[in-house]
């Protein structure tokens, strides 16, 4: 059952955490636009409220949440109700698949892999952007969860689960990079990317659907 009640009931205040933390999503968008494709037609799977997916230039999403879909829909983007778990496109549509800060909502991370793995053309790409579960930021959200109107229904990754899960779906050359390397508070200009995971809370991973063989 898609984890939709908080999303529902705090959309503005979710929204307003993107003006209220500007340098903290800039860097998160920088570090998403860094392994994003440059042409092709993508879908954002748990478009939100368009945050992403409208500066970004993506303009179809799915998302389980009424709330987040008319935010989404007032910023531009064709907003669908719909679950990773089931997408409700066909096989080999897109040219790249985007997930934002979703997996950590997901009900099945193996299935909703899978669906992405199933709606991207032979040789198209998934980018899934994630708070890393041992990073300074991801053990704060673990610390206070039960705290959160929005992390106490989450279920955070650590960058080699991701990997191990991504291979799982049949994924390739995967490519890490990552950013946010201190406490949100003391952001106040966009933080650096660097390769890899292990030392920023915010990770971007690109893995390819590869070519079919022969």
């Amino acid at each position: 059952m898609a984890k939709i009640e908080p999303f529902e009931k705090f959309a503005l205040e979710y929204d307003a955490w993107f003006e209220d933390k500007r340098f903290v999503y800039e860097s998160e968008l920088q570090a998403v636009q860094e392994q994003l494709p440059k042409r092709g037609e993508g879908l954002e799977v748990g478009v939100g409220s368009g945050r992403f997916a409208a500066p970004l230039g993506i303009r179809l999403g799915i998302d389980p949440s009424q709330k987040m879909r008319a935010l989404a829909q007032s910023r531009g983007i064709t907003a669908i109700d719909g679950v990773a778990e089931k997408v409700p496109f066909a096989d080999c549509r897109f040219s790249f698949v985007l997930m934002v800060t979703t997996i950590c909502f997901l009900d099945d991370i193996k299935s909703s892999l899978k669906e992405a793995h199933r709606v991207l053309k032979p040789g198209g790409c998934l980018i899934v952007g994630f708070i890393d579960r041992d990073s300074p930021v991801g053990k704060l959200y673990q610390q206070h969860k039960n705290e959160s109107d929005f992390y106490h229904i989450a279920n955070f990754y650590t960058g080699s689960e991701v990997e191990f899960y991504l291979k799982k779906a049949g994924f390739q050359d995967l490519e890490f990079t990552q950013t946010i390397f201190q406490s949100l508070e003391r952001i106040k200009r966009i933080e650096p990317i660097k390769e890899g995971y292990g030392e920023g809370s915010f990770v971007v991973v690109k893995a390819l659907k590869p070519e079919p063989k022969g």
